[in-house]
């Protein structure tokens, strides 16, 4: 599971961003679609707004409203950080961890 994936299943019946997409006029799938790819490009090197365009097909005006709604560029470390349990900036391990626990070979 990446952490797209994994964001995405936090936030996508997430009432706040429910709200936030029928305040901009979107589909709050597709609200949920840029959370997880804002959250995912903040992690990443290069301009977040480009990566999210890049894996969402949103455009960055749009990316850029969505970001501002969810509380700018500072809120995006949050999405990525909810799933860094140990703290290390690496969410990457703490998702594996959270996969051997759902098959039992912690």
């Amino acid at each position: 599971m990446g952490l797209f994936d994994s964001i995405l299943g936090q936030v996508t019946d997430n009432p706040t961003v429910k709200n936030m997409a029928e305040k901009l006029g979107i589909d709050p799938e597709e609200a949920a679609k840029a959370v997880a790819a804002l959250g995912e490009a903040h992690q990443e090197d290069g301009d977040t707004l480009e990566g999210a365009a890049a894996k969402t097909g949103m455009s960055t005006d749009m990316l850029n409203q969505i970001k501002e709604q969810i509380g700018g560029e500072g809120s995006l470390g949050k999405f990525a950080s909810m799933l860094d349990r140990d703290g290390d900036g690496n969410p990457l391990d703490d998702i594996a961890d959270m996969a051997k626990g759902l098959f039992g070979k912690k």
